[in-house]
């Protein structure tokens, strides 16, 4: 069986990793990657540091407006389809590379596979909301991570091939800290940290990066804290903060995008982690760390009702009364799975 499978982020190149380690072991995969993420920090590093195949063909789409954006990747994707006839597309998440996928396949009557199918935060305001409502009512095959996605597809009138196999991003976090190359102690010592002495930030998303008086807000927290604060920081952010002129503390550390294996090392090792990503706000949990999330909601909301994860948006008092007071539960129940998430997809799709 052939497969094309799409991806543009940083966020689908860690969830592909681990569903084409398998996939090629039993299927031809045919990777595409539209460059919605076209800088080496964001995307090459990670073709290398998870050994995820090369793509099979670039589209270099780029950044842009959303519809210009969706509209390349939409017309370089239907190109690939119809030269490569596959038996079906393998899409992830909620990006516009996403929709483009969803919207190709589905013109073209090529069957639909939906890895994180059914998260919802209920915020239209979101791209993000948008494209993964669209990709689930187009999808022949939902892959949900949680009991919660299944019933966000049920209440949309979804229960055909729908089916509660676990996040792949715990099958990647597993493989992860079994390799040799992961070593949390090097990664600190690169930067003079000590193990839980230390937050580590991130802040991607554009309702913060976009909006200069929630983004200053969540600055203004972070140059209250008397730790240091480690903030890789995405290009977008990078750009914003350069033009604001923002005076940042000297504690706080902003430094160019990791790899992945570093990330997590920094992830495993600090104390608190702020961000505004759903993949860290699961990996925060699995590793033990507690998370407050600069957002106003969250799909992800097993981890805030066990007890290791805070919503806190963007106010600036919200954000260091939880990063000063947060206390999880000594109790850790497993969430998302066991780690084998693609083995079962691979063999639901076989």
């Amino acid at each position: 069986m052939k497969i094309v499978t799409v991806v543009g982020a940083r966020p689908q190149f860690i969830k592909a990793a681990g569903i084409s380690r398998e996939l090629r072991q039993r299927h031809k995969e045919f990777l595409i990657h539209t460059g919605q993420h076209y800088d080496y920090r964001m995307a090459g590093i990670f073709f290398e540091g998870l050994d995820l195949p090369s793509p099979e063909i670039n589209l270099g789409v780029g950044s842009g407006p959303h519809g210009a954006q969706t509209g390349a990747m939409l017309k370089g994707i239907e190109e690939v389809l119809i030269s490569e006839k596959p038996d079906r597309v393998l899409i992830y998440g909620d990006t516009n590379s996403t929709l483009a996928g969803a919207l190709a396949a589905a013109k073209l009557h090529i069957p639909i596979v939906h890895v994180e199918a059914g998260l919802r935060s209920y915020n239209r305001q979101m791209p993000e909301e948008i494209n993964r409502i669209i990709a689930d009512h187009l999808s022949n095959l939902l892959a949900c991570p949680s009991a919660a996605a299944v019933h966000n597809l049920a209440i949309e009138g979804i229960a055909k091939n729908v089916y509660l196999i676990g996040d792949v991003m715990l099958d990647v976090l597993n493989w992860t800290m079994k390799q040799a190359a992961f070593r949390p102690e090097e990664a600190m010592a690169r930067l003079g940290l000590k193990p839980k002495t230390y937050v580590l930030v991130t802040v991607h998303r554009s309702e913060n990066t976009d909006d200069l008086q929630r983004l200053s807000s969540i600055l203004d927290a972070l140059n209250t804290f008397q730790e240091p604060v480690i903030f890789p920081a995405h290009p977008r952010t990078r750009k914003v903060l350069a033009q604001s002129k923002f005076i940042l503390q000297p504690h706080v550390r902003i430094l160019d995008p990791l790899g992945y294996f570093e990330m997590v090392a920094l992830s495993h090792s600090a104390r608190l982690i702020l961000t505004d990503s759903g993949g860290l706000q699961k990996e925060a949990y699995w590793l033990g760390v507690p998370c407050v999330t600069l957002r106003d909601e969250t799909e992800w909301i097993e981890t805030v009702e066990a007890g290791w994860n805070r919503l806190a948006g963007s106010e600036s008092e919200n954000i260091i009364r939880a990063a000063t007071n947060f206390m999880p539960p000594t109790f850790h129940l497993p969430l998302y799975g066991d780690g084998r998430m693609a083995e079962r997809l691979i063999d639901l799709m076989s």
